[in-house]
């Protein structure tokens, strides 16, 4: 285990630790290659090279080209800068956008904060398996529909949008695609151009990378893709996201896509192995439910119902487990998960439900106290 104190940790998908090659590379940067990029000088010049190679590094992961990589301080702030930035640019056309009732908070509240300012907003139900219906988003179209926003994979329950096709029935109509791929990016291969989609957000911290670093895929092939900065002061980042580069972030966000494409499908295999054996382990207890399509999802996610308990109080009282009952941008609320109520859920059996997310520094033994610690709460 790579978590200190002996807590056995099962919440990737909340954050990632920093891999230790990705700590190595991106400590000079901390430390002795401080200079700002965007200085003239000789220092400043070389750092900016460096910068660019990781922007390269980055792109090419994603199949991108390095133009159409815009650096923030993670998916939350590439989601508004896009959201908001199409709204804003394209407003003329009409001022209609279709996203989905199971999105993150991020998605969510800026549709939400849109809609004071006079868009209007459709959120797309979802089925029990927590995929749309593909006929009832194609019928939500609208000749004023100037953004569809779906998220790649959900935080909660690890459920996989099949985000080609949608991506391929918007353009039909005429309206731009963008995807939520925090949870995607990293963990399975992501090419835009084979997707389809016109903007595509992720972070550094649910990839190895630390906190504070993200990015925003906006395509400059074709139909150039215009957004309205939200952020003004230095007209950095092409002018969409001004304000000095977080560089040892940069360096950082390089090296894990640098090493996750060499190791991604490795990582999955490992993974995918370890999920099973805990899923399968966990639904031989009594009144235990899978709260996600059990095909359609990512190997690393399992979301377990424990019908009659109370998840809070089975995550606290395994002192040394890390897992979730919902997502951690929303944690401090108490109420039951929108995502899972969305799916049919009651507030009973939401609030009975625990996430577990896996990655690769996860083992056998972890699964095993795991397994034996929750039929211990569950007795």
């Amino acid at each position: 285990m790579l978590i200190k104190n002996e807590i056995i940790y099962l919440d990737y998908n909340s954050t990632t630790p920093i891999d230790p090659r990705v700590f190595d590379t991106m400590m000079p940067y901390l430390k002795d290659n401080y200079a700002n990029p965007s200085s003239t000088h000789h220092f400043g010049q070389s750092i900016n090279e460096k910068v660019k190679q990781a922007r390269e590094q980055i792109a090419e992961f994603i199949n991108a080209e390095p133009k159409e990589i815009i650096f923030t301080s993670g998916a939350t702030e590439a989601i508004n800068l896009a959201i908001k930035g199409i709204a804003e640019n394209y407003s003329g056309k009409g001022k209609h956008i279709i996203t989905v009732s199971t999105e993150h908070k991020a998605v969510i509240d800026t549709c939400k904060y849109l809609e004071s300012k006079g868009y209007e907003i459709t959120y797309l139900p979802v089925q029990p398996n927590g995929l749309i219906d593909l006929a009832v988003f194609e019928q939500s179209l609208r000749p004023d529909t100037i953004l569809v926003s779906v998220m790649y994979v959900n935080n909660e329950t690890g459920v996989i949008q099949p985000i080609k096709e949608i991506a391929s029935i918007t353009h039909k109509k005429g309206v731009l695609f963008m995807t939520d791929a925090t949870q995607a990016v990293g963990k399975i291969a992501v090419d835009v151009d084979d997707l389809g989609v016109d903007i595509l957000s992720f972070s550094g911290h649910k990839m190895y990378a630390p906190k504070g670093i993200g990015a925003l895929f906006v395509s400059q092939r074709g139909n150039k893709i215009k957004l309205t900065p939200q952020i003004h002061g230095g007209g950095h980042e092409q002018g969409l996201r001004s304000g000095t580069l977080n560089v040892p972030g940069i360096i950082a966000l390089g090296k894990a896509c640098e090493i996750a494409s060499q190791e991604i499908f490795d990582n999955q295999a490992k993974i995918y192995d370890l999920r099973n054996i805990l899923e399968v382990q966990l639904l031989k207890l009594p009144k235990t439910s899978l709260n996600c399509d059990s095909e359609n999802r990512i190997f690393n996610t399992t979301n377990i119902c424990f019908n009659g308990k109370d998840a809070n109080v089975m995550i606290g009282r395994m002192k040394n487990i890390a897992v979730s009952n919902g997502s951690a941008c929303s944690s401090a609320v108490i109420e039951p998960s929108y995502v899972l109520k969305a799916m049919g859920l009651s507030d009973e059996d939401a609030f009975a439900s625990i996430r577990f997310s896996l990655g690769k520094y996860n083992t056998n033994e972890d699964i095993e106290t795991i397994v034996n610690k929750i039929k211990v709460v569950t007795q």
